[in-house]
């Protein structure tokens, strides 16, 4: 039971680690670093340098590497060495999209981000495989395990459209999403081989406001993606270095955004001192608020200080470990009335 819950707790991890490193592919631009699926530049391990996409003669190549010629992406039909001259019958277009650039530090921050994917894939692979011990003593353990497995495949799937979209900002907000999915399944998981804790609830109606904040956090994480959608397109527009711009006539969205900020702190709040007046378990609503502190400090630091350094990922890392939070939470409230229930 210990080595499972560890096992669940590492692929958490690796979840997180996962979002985190899409946070920095973001920040960077570097989500067409790897322009292909689920190789890149038809390469296990990529290139680094431009000298590798590029035609040569006299050169092996091997079926399904790629090559930058014409400012478009050629496939290598199969495995054959290059003549004198370029031969157009041994290659074949890449039809997926017409991106076809090569930068080696967005291939390598894109090609780690895949890497860790396929870490936190096998991990939960692997949960899932051991999760089936539990099948007479707990079939929820071994479901919601093996739904994690699934959810990682779906996570596989939306990445490379993603990709095959040149990050078409819709896919980009539904993988996001799928992420958290991630984690709350993988948080109930954690949840059903620990200890259940039965402490009263201070008010009955404490667990619906559980599930409003959670709710609404959510739909803060809808919202920020949206945000950062048009944050992209100001960048594409008025260029890298210009921050203070990106911000100057923003969307809708992003007030409504910021207007919410203020609603998921007055509930939580209101949440943490009804804990703390009725003596309840005060841990994990501790690191609410502090992640909410830490949420709205780095969405004030992008809006009046012009996006500092790190301070885009960071901001969408906090929300994820909020909402992880803010699940945890609700699971243990929910467990707890359960308890009173049947007792």
């Amino acid at each position: 039971m210990k080595k499972f819950g560890r096992l669940a707790k590492i692929s958490l991890i690796l979840v997180y680690l996962v979002i985190a490193a899409g946070a920095v592919v973001r920040m960077t631009g570097s989500g067409m670093g790897c322009p292909d699926w689920p190789k890149c530049f038809g390469y296990y391990i990529p290139p680094t340098d431009a000298q590798t996409l590029q035609w040569q003669a006299q050169r092996t190549f091997e079926k399904g590497q790629v090559i930058i010629i014409n400012e478009s992406l050629k496939i290598a039909k199969s495995d054959f060495k290059t003549g004198l001259a370029y031969n157009e019958t041994n290659w074949e277009s890449y039809t997926k999209h017409d991106y076809a650039m090569f930068n080696v530090w967005h291939t390598w921050i894109e090609y780690i981000n895949r890497l860790l994917g396929a870490l936190a894939g096998l991990s939960t692979l692997l949960l899932a495989f051991f999760s089936l011990r539990f099948w007479r003593s707990g079939k929820r353990t071994v479901i919601f395990s093996w739904l994690v497995v699934l959810g990682m495949g779906f996570q596989a799937w939306l990445g490379a459209t993603v990709v095959h979209s040149v990050l078409e900002p819709f896919k980009i907000t539904v993988h996001m999403i799928m992420a958290l999915v991630i984690v709350a399944m993988l948080l109930y998981v954690i949840a059903t081989v620990g200890p259940v804790k039965g402490e009263p609830l201070p008010k009955p109606t404490m667990a619906y406001l559980l599930v409003g904040a959670l709710f609404l956090t959510l739909v803060q994480v809808i919202l920020g993606t949206q945000v950062r959608q048009f944050v992209d397109g100001q960048i594409d527009v008025m260029g890298e270095n210009t921050q203070n711009l990106w911000l100057q006539r923003p969307t809708v969205q992003f007030y409504i955004h910021r207007s919410f900020s203020i609603l998921v702190l007055a509930i939580n709040t209101y949440l943490w001192w009804t804990f703390r007046k009725h003596n309840f378990t005060m841990g994990m609503m501790n690191w609410v608020m502090l992640l909410i502190f830490l949420e709205i400090l780095t969405g004030m630091a992008m809006y009046y200080f012009d996006f500092p350094f790190s301070s885009q990922p960071l901001h969408l890392v906090l929300a994820s470990l909020l909402f992880g939070a803010q699940f945890y939470l609700a699971i243990q409230v929910l467990n707890s009335r359960r308890i009173i229930k049947s007792s």
